[in-house]
Order: structure tokens, then sequence, then C-alpha cells
């Protein structure tokens, strides 16, 4: 619908503002363009493997071509970064980890963003747990077994990490059971399980996406869940906590990112269109399937569990002592 100036002046004397109007008239034709639908990591990694579910189903509803760009790098930071100096107009998102993001404030001493300040969220998308895994033809069966080996390697035992959850996962891991394995970092979890099944790494700490596809696979088992309590979708996976890592609960949950200047009307028609395909049916069992819950938020209630999460993490990246980088 288009603004005439005599609509216009009658909406203003109605009690809306011009500013407002200006916001409600660029949703109302938003998406005008092709939008950028942005992954922090690698093709073929759990999260591109997300991203892109995510992004196929926003398509026809959005009505406009949806490219999806893979941006790997720093844990993160460079995808972050690129959308937070991105035109805040919703056409370009960053699909990703709200978790990460925050983490970031802490694993890096000079973060090239600001978590809170460049970030709007216009909608939560799943929550998941993290998972502790070793290859298939390694000989132990639970966390115990597997603990008691790296306590005999010391620090001649290597783990593999390919993102800011999986280092704090296996950083809180080496603390609660006073291990010593070297941390070793790949550009993404599939670059390091060539490695894992030649052994030349102990373990590995994966997002729940890669761990239950190669699970399936036969390639991997899972010994630890990340989160205090099993999650329904993974209902036979230990949790690190059950079994003796008291008070672990690390949950990654991701969410649709914007730039903060955002108008107001693109966030929440965003967000209404992105809860409508987490809440497809083919998503659920989508999520389920690769260890995750759908997760649904406001924009406003998830700007809000994104603040609490950046001051969490500090207190994780405390705890498991990180050195930031």
């Amino acid at each position: 619908m288009l603004y005439t100036r005599r609509r216009a002046s009658a909406l203003i004397g109605a009690g809306i503002s011009a500013p407002a109007l200006v916001g409600l008239a660029r949703a109302q034709s938003y998406p005008s363009q092709d939008v950028r639908a942005v992954c922090a990591f690698a093709p073929g990694s759990g999260a591109d493997v997300l991203a892109r579910s995510v992004a196929e189903r926003l398509r026809p509803l959005m009505n406009r071509t949806i490219i999806v760009e893979n941006k790997p790098g720093a844990n993160g930071n460079i995808a972050c970064e690129y959308v937070a100096r991105s035109k805040p107009d919703g056409h370009t998102i960053l699909l990703h980890a709200a978790s990460a993001t925050a983490s970031n404030m802490y694993l890096y001493k000079k973060p090239p963003f600001d978590a809170v300040r460049d970030f709007q969220l216009a909608a939560t998308i799943n929550r998941q747990p993290y998972m502790v895994v070793i290859a298939a033809n390694r000989p132990w069966k639970n966390l115990d077994e597997l603990t008691a080996h790296l306590k005999e390697r010391g620090d001649k035992a290597s783990y593999g990490i390919a993102n800011p959850m999986t280092a704090v996962l296996g950083e809180t891991y080496k603390k609660a059971f006073d291990l010593k394995a070297v941390q070793v970092s790949y550009r993404s979890g599939p670059d390091g399980l060539n490695d894992l099944a030649s052994g030349t790494l102990d373990f590995m700490t994966l997002d729940p996406v890669l761990a239950m596809a190669q699970a399936r696979e036969g390639r991997i088992r899972i010994l630890a869940a990340s989160t205090k309590d099993r999650l329904s979708v993974v209902p036979n996976v230990p949790t690190l906590h059950e079994q003796g890592a008291k008070d672990v609960d690390i949950v990654g949950w991701w969410a649709a990112h914007v730039p903060a200047a955002t108008p107001r009307p693109i966030v929440e028609q965003l967000g209404k269109w992105v809860t409508q395909v987490i809440e497809m049916p083919e998503m659920r069992e989508f999520f389920a399937k690769i260890g995750g819950e759908p997760f649904v938020n406001s924009p406003d209630a998830s700007q809000r569990l994104f603040v609490r999460e950046v001051d969490v993490w500090k207190d994780y990246v405390r705890v498991a002592q990180i050195e930031p980088q």
C-alpha cells in the first residue's frame, strides 16, 4: 500500500509519529530485494546445514531469493562483523548461534563488534546441547573410561574443537576432571574428523548437527551432552553433569540477528516469518534429527535472553580459565 500525503497526515493526526510511519511503510514493502542469509561457518558444517534449512523455508514466506553466504573464520567474528556493519534494512540476516555471538565478547580481547550494541535479535530458532564424542573404533564405552585414558596420557592427549561453544565445552570438561589434554582448533567440525578417526585426536567436542549425523553413520560415539538435564530429543545421551561434572549447563541456541538500527516493523515481520518456519512440522522433525528443540521467542524476549547470555558467558570463560585470544 502506498502512503499518500493525505493518508500520512491522517495517520500522524491519529497519533502515529512520522518516523514510525516511515518504518511501517518500509515493513510493508519488505523485502524489496534479494536477502542474504549469512552463515558463520564453512559449507557442510553443522551450522551450514541448519542455516540453509531455515533459509530454504523462509524463501516462500518472504517471496524473495535468499542467498546463503558462508563467511567462516575467527570463530564466527568475521560473519558477525560483516552483518553488524551491513545496511540495517533487514536484507542481511545472520543465522547463527546467539550463544556463540555472546561468547566471543569474552573469548577475544578485542572483538570487532559489540554483541548487545550492534545486534537486534528478530527471533530465536532452536536450542541444543553440544557433545563430547570419540571415534567409533576407539575402545572406550563411556565418559569414565575416556577420562581415565586422558589422565594416563596427560598433556600428550589432544582434542578437537571448531567453534566457541565446543571450545568452552572442552575446557569445562578438562577442568571438571583435572585433565591436561591439548586443544586443537579446526576451521569446521568436519575438518577434524579424519584426525579423530586416525587416533591423532583422542576426542572432539562437536555441535549436535554434525555429531548426530556422524553417530547415525556409525563413525563416532557420543559420550556426553553439555546441558545439565537431558533434552527430550536426545534422551539416551547422558549429560556431563550427571557423570560428575557438576553444574555444567552449556546450552547452544540459535537466532536470527540483524543490525541494531533495523526499523522495528521490519524486525517484527522477520521475527514472525522465522517463527512460522520453526513451527513447521518438518522443522520440528529436523531439529529432533540434529539433537535440538524448537525455541520460540518474540524480538523483545529474544533480546532479553541475548543480553543475559552475554553476562553468562563472562562466567563460563572465567570458570573454564580460557585466555582470551
